[in-house]
């Protein structure tokens, strides 16, 4: 009997193991048939041994640098901002928007089911097949994560390919709303949103990327493209900003260099950056008090991304005190205990106020809690702060886990850099 051909790559990964080879295991063939089934296997284990959601981390409120002043011991790396700027002109109109149909359902994208945490790349290759861009989520994932078990791709990841890597441009902001999406998919835009995922096959919450391409105001729904779940998922309006809510609503639109003026009109105030964080972080205030449970965490949690963004880092930190203060009130089969998968706010707000001793136990607390221990930005963000508390070896070894897990990870190479070492 024939076997499977999995059945050899995992042959081959044991035999890799045994004889101490384990490049074999980071060939992208290798990790997209097998590395998945192992680090599902290691993820139950550890996490049948040490329940994440059991885990709490409770920030030391109001402490500051040992010289009473915050410090900014490094300039902020460019390359891991929360959200970079586009170039988009100011609307010319303020009038409102022309009527919208009551539904609309957007063709021409081709679906793409994405390889192993390779939500983002997958998702992108569909928006920019919308464009007639060839290529699929291999090519951008090569870009975004050189580490095939990277967790998570950030959206100023997929905004760097679009703007280096395509003809196309892109648009990053917060803040979005149902009726604006509408305008994009009624002007003729898919857009890319990311937001909170449950479901079947998986462990608890975690965040997810999808394309949506359509909505009906009758059946108050949106229709999206997951590649995870397949082509043409719908899903309630009000659940959908449910899940949306957990990143900010943060979202991208992709389109061609002609059609600025248009995205811009519809952006209308938010295309101005700054505008734009204002309006999310009193989106964020409003709904703090409206809320409660783990909508309010995420609340308090978007509040803080915009205060980073606005770089009110004293007052990011308190909306993130507020955050976790509240994490352990959640039931724990409800808890993002994923969060700092996908977020660096705490970071800045902690580091920027000089609350070092917040972020290092924040980055081992996250880094501790997961299977595999692959978060670039948590390493590196600890790093900056032993190195701001005298613990510059310690720093450097954080610095070179960045590396290992991001091979050329930008921010980790300039701070080795300045250091004198060579990465």
């Amino acid at each position: 009997m024939k076997r499977p051909k999995y059945s050899r790559l995992i042959l081959i990964f044991l035999i890799a193991l045994i004889l101490g080879i384990p490049a074999i295991y980071n060939l992208p063939m290798v990790q997209e048939r097998v590395g998945w089934r192992v680090a599902e296997l290691t993820a139950r284990i550890k996490y049948a041994l040490s329940p994440p959601e059991e885990v709490i981390f409770v920030p030391e409120e109001n402490t500051v640098s040992p010289t009473g002043a915050v410090i900014q011991s490094t300039s902020i790396p460019t390359n891991s901002t929360p959200d970079a700027p586009s170039n988009l002109p100011q609307p010319t109109s303020t009038q409102p928007l022309t009527p919208i149909p009551k539904s609309i359902s957007l063709t021409g994208v081709q679906h793409e089911y994405q390889t192993w945490n390779n939500c983002g790349p997958a998702t992108l290759a569909m928006a920019l097949s919308y464009w007639k861009w060839d290529g699929d989520q291999r090519i951008i994932a090569d870009f975004t994560k050189p580490n095939p078990r990277d967790k998570n791709v950030m959206p100023y990841e997929l905004t760097a390919y679009v703007e280096e890597k395509t003809q196309l441009q892109v648009v990053l902001r917060v803040g979005g709303e149902i009726a604006l999406l509408k305008h994009f998919l009624a002007a003729g835009f898919p857009v890319i949103i990311e937001k909170g995922f449950e479901g079947r096959d998986f462990d608890g919450w975690m965040g997810h990327y999808v394309l949506v391409t359509g909505y009906s105001d009758s059946d108050q729904q949106l229709k999206f493209q997951d590649s995870y779940y397949g082509p043409d998922q719908v899903m309630g309006y009000k659940d959908f900003e449910s899940y949306w809510r957990a990143f900010n609503f943060t979202y991208l639109v992709v389109y061609p260099a002609e059609r600025k003026e248009e995205v811009a009109t519809i952006l209308g105030p938010q295309a101005d950056e700054k505008f734009n964080y204002r309006y999310a972080a009193q989106k964020a205030s409003d709904e703090i008090y409206a809320l409660t449970g783990r909508d309010q965490f995420f609340a308090w949690f978007n509040r803080g991304a915009n205060l980073v963004s606005l770089q009110d880092f004293a007052g990011a930190a308190s909306a993130y005190d507020e955050a976790f203060a509240i994490y352990p009130d959640i039931p724990e089969k409800e808890r993002p205990w994923r969060m700092m998968w996908y977020q660096t706010g705490p970071y800045w707000a902690y580091y920027y106020s000089g609350r070092y001793q917040d972020v290092i136990e924040l980055a081992g607390t996250t880094l501790d809690a997961m299977s595999e221990p692959v978060l670039e930005e948590s390493y590196y963000w600890r790093a900056l702060s032993r190195e701001a508390l005298g613990d510059t070896q310690g720093a450097v070894k954080d610095l070179r886990s960045a590396l290992k897990f991001h091979p050329g990870f930008e921010p980790a190479l300039t701070r080795l850099k300045q250091l004198g070492i060579t990465p």
